[in-house]
């Protein structure tokens, strides 16, 4: 495809002086060669515009530089283009092919990877092929290869495996959007119908700095990626300020806003009521009350995320009925409040991914009406991530748990006692215990009749990250082999 072609596809055009063939993109030098489109672009860590030589030596047709740079001698053109990010993503969709017909993108701090999933359970419940993609990865029941281990894969791939999910029957794609992703403008090239935004507290600010940059990079979602007249699905609970913008954008851009949780409005949560096995929850479709629905997943913040995947679900308001009638059927989501055993005295032990000190409360709040005796929880921080939010995951564990272990999580490069020192200062009163297999055994020992124990902070993650390297640690399983049921 000219590269003139490539332009007029993204919206845009462009003077050019010479126009070749392109037969692929990338932003990494080490894959330029013959025929390839080279995206010099800026990073946190290095400029892209230092590559060009080697991106040219290798083949490449043309470059795109997102800033003024020193121009190679060079027979090749180099284009200076402000929006190189955004164009990276079209091209790469452009140059793909066709992606699925029906692509839904879920942003929030907590409760993206539980929403797909179940988006995607839903959609194969109404007899469609269906996958989702994101922190766990790409699930569906091709066999695409997935993408690199991102929550929002880079441009290219994610273009390319959509792409192939469509060329294997694959219509209806749940993904998540992560903050980065949205302010790098990966999903920029993907047609979505539906986007859904489940709410927002401290997170990423390492990155992002600000909590209002953090929210603004959160909102392209629906402000820019999702087309004018798409569905636009929203937890009512969430922060006034993030859900009156919504609301603002919604009216603006014509988005079908579809609002859940105790003040939705298209999907109400009455009452959420916990039993042995899960809850029993009474809804209010558009104002009228619905027989009381049992749900199989144990957890409040579970509600909101069945109902936020419903509310992405339909297209046609008349089948709206018929996808709340599927909810009991849905199933848990690997690393998401996961019960890894059951104790013979009652008591149980379970996994989740939360890492934040919102997703922390939520956790331990939903499974404190679970349990008849104590709730235990075993946690950490990650390294090289923003620190400000240590301390208050101590003062969630502190408050909230009748016992707290605080151990190390992913430390990376960070040094793991200072991280814990961070946590401890909010909770003085829990026990430290380095070693994160040994802090487990620990929980699991303090476990009496009716007792629950909670491991937070990795989920599914099947590695521990300590300097540069992954070492083998799945908390389930570490779970079940000290308990002595692997």
């Amino acid at each position: 495809m000219r590269l003139s072609q490539l332009f007029a596809l993204c919206g845009t055009s462009q003077s050019l002086t010479d126009d070749p063939d392109i037969l692929a993109v990338t932003a990494d030098s080490r894959r330029a060669g013959p025929g390839t489109l080279f995206f010099a672009l800026r990073g946190a860590k290095q400029d892209g515009s230092a590559f060009i030589p080697q991106a040219i030596s290798q083949g490449a047709a043309a470059v795109i530089v997102d800033q003024e740079t020193a121009r190679p001698d060079s027979a090749v053109p180099v284009i200076v283009r402000p929006d190189a990010k955004h164009l990276l993503a079209c091209m790469a969709s452009a140059l793909a092919g066709p992606q699925p017909s029906c692509i839904a993108a879920i942003t929030g701090t907590n409760g993206k990877s539980s929403t797909a999933d179940f988006l995607r359970q839903l959609w194969i419940l109404q007899g469609n092929r269906a996958a989702s993609l994101g922190t766990l990865g790409l699930i569906s029941d091709t066999d695409v290869p997935a993408p690199p281990s991102l929550t929002t894969p880079d441009p290219v791939s994610l273009s390319q495996t959509l792409a192939a999910l469509a060329r294997n029957g694959v219509e209806h794609v749940a993904l998540e959007a992560s903050s980065h992703g949205l302010e790098q403008h990966r999903l920029d090239g993907v047609t979505l119908t539906a986007a859904g935004f489940s709410n927002l507290t401290r997170d990423h600010l390492d990155y992002h700095l600000t909590l209002e940059a953090y929210r603004a990079a959160k909102l392209r979602l629906f402000d820019e990626v999702l087309p004018t007249g798409g569905i636009a699905a929203v937890n009512a609970d969430m922060d006034s300020e993030t859900f009156s913008a919504l609301q603002d954008i919604a009216a603006r851009r014509s988005l079908k806003l579809r609002s859940v949780g105790r003040n939705g409005t298209t999907l109400r949560l009455i009452e959420a009521r916990p039993t042995p096995s899960g809850q029993i929850l009474r809804l209010a479709l558009h104002g009228e009350e619905l027989p009381e629905i049992s749900l199989s997943l144990p957890g409040r913040f579970q509600a909101d995320n069945v109902m936020l995947a419903a509310a992405m679900c339909w297209q046609d308001d008349a089948d709206t009925r018929q996808v709340v009638a599927l909810l009991p059927r849905l199933t848990g989501v690997h690393g998401r409040c996961e019960r890894a055993v059951a104790l013979p005295n009652g008591a149980a032990a379970y996994v989740d991914y939360a890492h934040t000190p919102d997703a922390l409360d939520c956790v331990l709040s939903s499974l404190r009406p679970h349990t008849t005796g104590r709730l235990v929880v075993v946690f950490g921080a990650g390294g090289d991530r923003d620190r400000g939010k240590r301390p208050l995951m101590g003062a969630v564990a502190a408050r909230m748990a009748d016992l707290a272990i605080v151990t190390d999580d992913n430390p990376r490069t960070e040094e793991p006692s200072s991280i814990r020192s961070e946590i401890l200062a909010a909770c003085p009163d829990a026990l430290e215990i380095a070693d994160r297999r040994s802090a487990i055994a620990a929980g699991l020992e303090a476990l009496q009749p009716g007792d629950i124990l909670v491991v937070a902070g990795k989920g599914h993650e099947q590695g521990q990250i300590v300097g540069t390297e992954i070492l083998p640690f799945d908390d389930r399983l570490v779970i079940r082999e000290l308990a002595g049921v692997a």
